[in-house]
């Protein structure tokens, strides 16, 4: 379809930069432009809100089970240098 379109100088000019730095015609990165902000349009559905789940524990808060073997050799060192009187 032929059409008539009145752009702002300002943006013609940047479609004209645009469309020579990529070598393809003005027209076809008109109708790009266009396609891309109508696609844009359309309302996107809200994501779910994210919720922590949270659970009761006997362990403190900021206490990680997956880090005794680390605590234990921890220990074990401060005692071999107390020992040793280092």
């Amino acid at each position: 379809m032929r059409t008539t379109v009145t752009l702002d100088d300002d943006l013609a000019e940047k479609l004209k930069q645009l469309s020579e730095k990529r070598r393809v015609p003005f027209r076809r990165l008109l109708n790009e432009m266009l396609r891309r902000g109508l696609s844009g349009q359309a309302p996107r559905a809200r994501a779910a809100p994210f919720k922590v789940e949270t659970f009761s524990s006997e362990l403190r808060p900021g206490v990680d089970p997956l880090k005794f073997n680390q605590l234990i050799d921890d220990l074990e060192a401060d005692h071999a240098r107390s020992k040793l009187g280092l």
